[in-house]
Formats: C-alpha cells, structure tokens, sequence
C-alpha cells in the first residue's frame, strides 16, 4: 500500500502494525486520517490482526487544531472522516490491539477506544476528551463511543468535567485493559496479537458486531449530526456563527 509519511504499515505473521509518527503530536488532519484508512483496508485484506499505535510519549493529539481553526471543506472532511473512523474500527472484522504510547487526547481518545483491547503505557502522560475544557460541546458520536467502553462515573466525569486521567487511573476508568513499562509496550501487544490471532475469525467477527450493532448504527446516524452543529456554531462551540 502507499503510505502517508506519518501512518507506516507493517505485516509479519498475520499481524499488521499500523504507526502513528509525525514527529510532533500525532495530529489527525485530513490527509493523516486517510492514511489509516487505507491501512485498515490493507490490514483487512491481509486479513490481520492489527495493532495501532504512536510515537514515543504520545498515541494521538486528536484534530489537527490548524485544520479545525481554519474552517471550510477541510474541516468538514476531517470532522466527517475522524468520527466515522470510530464505527470503521469497532467493526473491523479481526481483533483490533491499541499500544497507547503516552498522552492521548480527544479524538485520538476516541480512536483508542474503538478498539478491543487497549494496552497503556506507565509515565507522565494524560489521557483527556477535553472538549468542554476547549469551549466546545462534546459530539455525539464521542459520547457514544466512550460510554461503551468507561464506568459510568468516568464516563460523566471524562465528557461533562473534562477530567485528565493519569494512566493508573486510566485503567480503573476502563480506557486502558492493562498498563505496562514504555520498553515493554510493543512486545506485550504483539504476544496478545499472536494469541487472539488464534480465535475463530468469523465468530469474532459475527459476535463483535452482534454486541456492537448499536453503537455502530447510532455513530452512522451521528455523524451527520455532528457536522451539522460544527457548521451552526461556527466549528469552535458557543454561540451560532452569524
């Protein structure tokens, strides 16, 4: 497959490594998320067990700010793409591993938590949906993605305070399944690859859309939604644009 200079794909023994490194934040602008979609579509048909993950210290910052500032077409591609990334994940028809490198925030969090298993990173790092904190009402397709995956006390905490989790409290909040040291990360992913590799792929496949039809075809109904208040509130939140 061709690759975007920050998304590198890479196959060995029926796992595919998809990696996040632009050098910076991870940003997710257009061109970056269609990147991982094209990976996902190579992923699929080597018919792999994937494993997303970043850079050193970050997973993914989320939206490029630049793009979401900037507004027009741009925007609304970004918005569309990164929201519709969700179900695209959760759908995925082999098991989906995230390694959370460091600090993940706001749609770099709703990525992570579209996957089946998410392993984390000890250290210094933030995992946060900021959104509120920013000035703007939290998406629907975000609340939904993450109401599947955190306890409901986190879950009200994450969208409605904006709350920043260290990575241990990440893991009781149901962010992360598991922590391990940075050194370790990659090789622990890649050992639970191998091992849910082995999984009758049709039944996983079958089951995990069974137990996640709904939130599947709520995103879908979503998406449209959220675009709609970007556009009304001007792409920043509060008051509609004149």
């Amino acid at each position: 497959m061709a690759q975007h200079d920050s998304v590198h794909y890479q196959l060995q023994d029926g796992i595919a490594v998809i990696t996040l490194d632009d050098g910076k934040r991870n940003a997710l602008p257009p061109s970056v998320l269609k990147g991982i979609y094209a990976a996902f579509r190579q992923a699929e048909k080597d018919k792999a067990v994937v494993i997303l993950t970043g850079r050193e210290g970050v997973f993914s910052a989320g939206y490029d700010l630049k793009v979401m500032k900037s507004g027009g077409v741009d925007t609304l591609r970004m918005l569309r793409a990164g929201y519709s990334l969700t179900a695209r994940i959760m759908e995925y028809p082999f098991p989906v591993i995230v390694a959370c490198n460091g600090h993940a925030f706001a749609m770099g969090v709703f990525m992570m938590l579209s996957a089946d298993y998410i392993i984390g990173s000890r250290g210094d790092f933030q995992v946060a949906a900021n959104e509120v904190a920013l000035g703007l009402t939290m998406p629907r397709v975000a609340c939904t993605t993450m109401k599947q995956r955190l306890t409901p006390a986190a879950y009200q905490r994450t969208i409605v305070l904006s709350e920043s989790f260290t990575p241990e409290a990440a893991v009781s909040a149901g962010f992360f399944d598991e922590l391990v040291e940075p050194s370790q990360l990659l090789d622990r992913a890649r050992a639970l690859a191998a091992t849910v590799g082995k999984l009758d792929m049709r039944a996983h496949a079958d089951t995990k859309r069974r137990i996640r039809a709904s939130q599947i075809s709520a995103i879908r109904r979503q998406v449209p939604l959220d675009l709609m208040d970007a556009v009304k509130f001007g792409l920043r939140g509060g008051k509609p644009k004149r």
